[in-house]
């Protein structure tokens, strides 16, 4: 059977977003989102705006559809729905994990992070250590911006207690190898503590597959609204203590760590944005994004130095770049002038930038399946002006 080709005009036409010249590329702050996620927000406004636990159709509509953001929820990670939780964001949704795991945590017990990580993974533990006296350890990264898996297995040890890493660097783009980690991980005896907010919109997420026993996102980097999602094996949530009002739910487990009242319109958007996914396939999604990829990693003029791996091999398509006399701040805002938007500093990954001794942080070009060739050649026409 033939294999059709990706029409992204057509999924362009899906987004009222993208009906302008500008070109986005700043995907990895957030993307854009299409027209029938907005429109899910909205029919649950006009609709089944209630608080849960009323005997009426709207508030019985509403529980309908949390049950049915944890199914879904399920299905992208590919995970047990009873370990998913809701909130504000992935940050919020760390901390107050951290913070119960942390419970069991003793002085002198070990965390080990990476320099490859988005801060929201590290300083959530940094403030373990400060409360408890736990100890926090960098697992490096090579020059090519790559884990050193020696140096991360080096620092496990019998204190070890958590493992945690990104599944793909948001500052540039690097994926890392998380089944050798989780495996790491766990002769160690620790836990497998996974930030997948930058490689949702890349690539499918296997929780089963991986191992992996906590995983975060937010499924605005995945053409959604604005919160976090998160993941934990159910075991591990039946047994640590929540902070939680007691009315609160406490079955399935991970309920137990959605306090307050959900964002229920934003639940009916998460669905809509996974259905959306779905329409597409991640087939077609990483095609399309290893074709411009590349086409943007041949093209970049030689006066531009370029951070992290040099091919799509081993990377999504979130780029890094300094040029030797125009600081980032400038070539952004030049960018941005000109129509094309993108990101600069170090975009909370604090360590990276140390690591590359980039105190300026970079330029960050973040490609998604919804940018073209054509903008991706304006880019590179407005990079070679500069």
């Amino acid at each position: 059977m033939a294999t059709l080709a990706y029409d992204v005009e057509a999924v362009r036409a899906r987004f009222s977003a993208l009906q302008t010249p500008f070109a986005f590329f700043d995907g990895p702050g957030g993307t854009q989102v299409p027209d029938s996620v907005i429109d899910a927000i909205a029919t649950y406004l006009r609709g089944s705006n209630a608080n849960v636990g009323g005997p009426y159709g709207t508030s019985i509509r509403t529980e309908a559809l949390i049950e049915q953001a944890h199914v879904t929820a399920g299905r992208f990670l590919n995970c047990d729905p009873a370990g998913v939780a809701f909130g504000p964001n992935m940050s919020t949704l760390n901390f107050a994990l951290t913070r119960t795991a942390a419970r069991e945590l003793r002085r002198g017990d070990e965390i080990v992070v990476t320099r490859l990580d988005h801060d929201a993974n590290v300083s959530p533990w940094l403030e373990v250590a400060h409360d408890l006296g736990v100890v926090i350890r960098f697992a490096d990264i090579r020059e090519d911006t790559s884990v050193d898996l020696d140096d991360l297995a080096r620092l496990l040890g019998p204190r070890t207690k958590v493992v945690a890493f990104p599944v793909a660097a948001n500052s540039v783009g690097t994926l890392t190898d998380v089944p050798r980690i989780v495996e790491l991980a766990h002769e160690a005896g620790a836990l497998a503590w996974a930030d997948a907010v930058h490689y949702a919109p890349h690539g499918p997420i296997d929780v089963e597959g991986w191992g992996v026993d906590v995983l975060i996102c937010s499924p605005y980097k995945f053409f959604g609204p604005h919160m976090g999602m998160s993941f934990a094996r159910p075991e591990l949530l039946e047994r640590w203590r929540p902070y939680k009002v007691r009315p609160a739910p406490t079955d399935p487990p991970g309920r137990r760590f959605e306090t307050g009242t959900l964002q229920h319109e934003l639940l009916a958007g998460f669905v809509s944005a996974v259905e959306y996914i779905e329409s597409i396939g991640w087939d077609a999604i990483r095609a399309h994004e290893r074709a411009l990829g590349e086409r943007f990693l041949d093209g970049l003029p030689d006066a531009y130095a370029r951070h992290g791996l040099p091919t799509m091999d081993g990377r999504v398509s979130t780029f890094a770049f300094t040029h030797a006399e125009r600081p980032p701040r400038e070539i952004a805002t030049r960018l941005g002038d000109r129509g094309v938007g993108v990101w600069w500093g170090d975009y909370y990954a604090i360590e990276v930038m140390k690591r590359l001794a980039l105190p300026d942080g970079a330029v960050r070009v973040g490609i998604v399946h919804y940018n073209t060739e054509a903008e991706v050649d304006r880019l590179l026409e407005a990079l070679s002006d500069f």
